[in-house]
């Protein structure tokens, strides 16, 4: 027996819900995922790279800029060549980052390791 491509479709976007398939957070709805990996999409509302840190962090804060930010995405010094100046090039850009969520002081964050884990 043979389906139809209607049939298939059909198929598939009344199952696609049960797939598994997490929808996308917002960085408000980060801090309610510690622990989980996920991908969280936003605006870059502001941007650090703290060259004389220890470590060379860059922070892409998403949502809302700093100090009052809720999701922060971490690049570290020794991965930071792979992304480039982030902190220049995103700002104010909408991207999605995929990780694990981890607590990061009353909010959350995912630290970047690849650029694979970014999407613009």
């Amino acid at each position: 027996m043979r389906l139809s491509p209607q049939v298939v479709l059909m198929a598939a976007v009344l199952l696609w819900p049960l797939s598994g398939e997490a929808a996308d957070l917002t960085p408000a709805q980060a801090p309610q995922h510690i622990g989980q990996t996920a991908t969280v999409c936003g605006t870059v509302s502001s941007a650090h790279y703290a060259a004389q840190a220890r470590g060379r962090p860059t922070f892409l804060n998403l949502g809302k800029p700093f100090p009052a930010e809720t999701f922060t995405v971490l690049i570290w010094g020794r991965q930071r060549s792979a992304f480039g100046t982030p902190e220049k090039t995103l700002a104010g850009k909408r991207i999605c980052v995929t990780g694990a969520i981890q607590k990061h002081g009353s909010g959350a964050e995912i630290v970047l390791r690849d650029p694979h884990q970014l999407a613009r």
